[in-house]
């Protein structure tokens, strides 16, 4: 069996922190923001379950379901509303859902771990019909705004996506990772700002995803030449760029939107899927590869038939 996705959603909050408006905060500028990370510009402002809500809403809408034609439904989010209950309860209640829900949290790696996870769930004996998966995260509420080390990337974000059982195999290989040995590299205690060891963080991601990214295609018997569509986490450009590198996978065949959304965490790839789809890039058939990577340190990819 096999799990298609048949929608595609995403929320984005309307306030808009640009980069001349951080350096008129810190010690930066425009230039050496973008220089740095590719970002211009990020949206910050909604809570988690607000842009879970919106995003899932509008992929059940593209693919016209209605709330009792999800039989489960999973959210990613490092960033829950408060500590208990899940956020995917009340982001389930607004949108009416009836089928089991919970929270999954992989950091940035999230929403690929929870579409392997939800691969697997369909796939499983008498295993759903469909799953709704949603990645959202409010990192701005996480975010010291003088400390110029993190603030130029974090922001707030949604993205889900509706999958459907197929009769054909659609998940052709994956990988998933974790090592807790990293997890001072990045991270955030209860009540306190997210800290960064950004140099480290960059070398671990680019090692760590690079091979993941291979071992999901060797999993699949799919070399780098044949990949058709690369979303890759969007935490930084320069970070995508040496994983391309080191992966051979060509960067023109990524489609990223962090210049102007910032790092959402688990919400980045499906809003690079979304800009994808709208791009014309996910024809049937075609070979997509996802991966991402997050405080743990954790890493996730997977290779799929469109």
């Amino acid at each position: 069996m096999g799990a298609k996705v048949i929608g595609i959603g995403t929320s984005l909050p309307e306030k808009v922190l640009t980069n001349d408006d951080l350096a008129a905060m810190m010690d930066t500028s425009d230039e050496w923001i973008r220089e740095r990370t590719g970002i211009r510009e990020r949206r910050i402002g909604l809570p988690t379950s607000t842009m879970a809500i919106e995003s899932g809403r509008a992929a059940m809408e593209m693919a016209g379901l209605g709330p009792d034609d999800i039989d489960l439904f999973i959210l990613a989010t490092t960033t829950p509303d408060q500590r208990v209950p899940g956020t995917a309860a009340v982001t389930h209640a607004e949108l009416g859902l009836g089928c089991g829900a919970f929270d999954l949290n992989a950091a940035c790696a999230g929403f690929t771990y929870g579409f392997v996870t939800a691969n697997a769930m369909i796939d499983a004996p008498s295993g759903p019909q469909r799953v709704l998966l949603i990645g959202a995260d409010a990192l701005s509420p996480l975010t010291d705004w003088s400390d110029r080390g993190t603030a130029i990337l974090f922001a707030d974000g949604g993205g889900a996506v509706v999958l459907e059982r197929t009769d054909h195999p659609t998940l052709l290989g994956w990988d998933l990772g974790a090592d807790g040995n990293h997890r001072r590299l990045l991270m955030g205690d209860h009540d306190s700002f997210i800290t960064m060891e950004g140099r480290d963080v960059f070398k671990v991601a680019v090692r760590a995803v690079s091979e993941s990214v291979l071992t999901a295609l060797d999993r699949a018997g799919v070399s780098p030449e044949e990949v058709d569509v690369l979303l890759p986490h969007q935490a930084n450009i320069r970070i995508i760029e040496a994983i391309c590198k080191r992966s051979g996978i060509d960067f023109a065949k990524s489609h990223n939107v962090i210049d102007h959304t910032g790092n959402n965490c688990a919400a980045t790839i499906p809003l690079s899927m979304a800009k994808a789809h709208a791009d014309g890039a996910l024809e049937p058939g075609a070979i997509v590869v996802m991966t991402g990577f997050g405080a743990g340190m954790t890493w996730a990819s997977t290779v799929v038939r469109w």
